[in-house]
């Protein structure tokens, strides 16, 4: 069997009904991230700031099969906003067996998550990578491409518009999802 390795009995083996998803949260902060452009000579292209650092919390997921993107914005990363998130994927994948991909950040393994996960045990379960290995993340991927469209070389004098540029940005991904997959390496 496919998932034996990590604890999948028959009963939720790997078939139509099963969805994995690759997990992550990341912080847009408007640092005015500079990144090299090209500008004409003597004319070097400066990004005004505030000195303020607004920034906006996203929880994602990229779904391996089909590239759709299910993403909840939010003013923080902490468990209660994780575990709201998670309830969205429940009732968005309803009738579904989830296998979640993450990340061994400490919400993802909260006392409230855990027990939230034992809940839910008949549609939800969650693979841990190992610490420190962001790489084996594709959604990490995303978040990159995300941060190079959204706060690269760009200003944002207010939260209001890093939102607006973030939903745009996901409203674009959200017409190619192929180009989703092959973006972050899974086709």
């Amino acid at each position: 069997m496919v998932f034996s390795s990590i604890g999948m009995d028959k009963k939720n083996a790997l078939n139509e009904n099963t969805i994995l998803l690759f997990q992550d949260e990341t912080h847009i902060r408007a640092y005015q991230s500079l990144h090299s452009t090209w500008s004409q000579s003597g004319m070097q292209r400066q990004i005004p700031t505030y000195g303020h650092h607004a920034s906006v919390t996203l929880f994602g997921t990229v779904e391996a099969g089909t590239g759709e993107v299910v993403t909840t914005m939010t003013s923080s990363a902490k468990k209660e906003a994780f575990i709201t998130f998670l309830q969205h994927l429940l009732e968005k994948y309803e009738g579904k067996f989830i296998i979640m991909v993450t990340d061994n950040a400490p919400i993802h393994k909260s006392q409230m998550v855990t027990d939230f996960a034992e809940e839910h045990v008949d549609s939800l379960m969650f693979v841990h990578l190992p610490p420190y290995s962001p790489n084996l993340n594709p959604i990490e991927r995303l978040w990159k491409w995300l941060k190079q469209q959204v706060i690269a070389n760009k200003f944002h004098p207010t939260k209001a518009s890093i939102e607006e540029s973030v939903k745009s940005f996901l409203k674009e991904i959200a017409q190619m999802p192929q180009a989703v997959l092959q973006r972050l390496g899974i086709h």
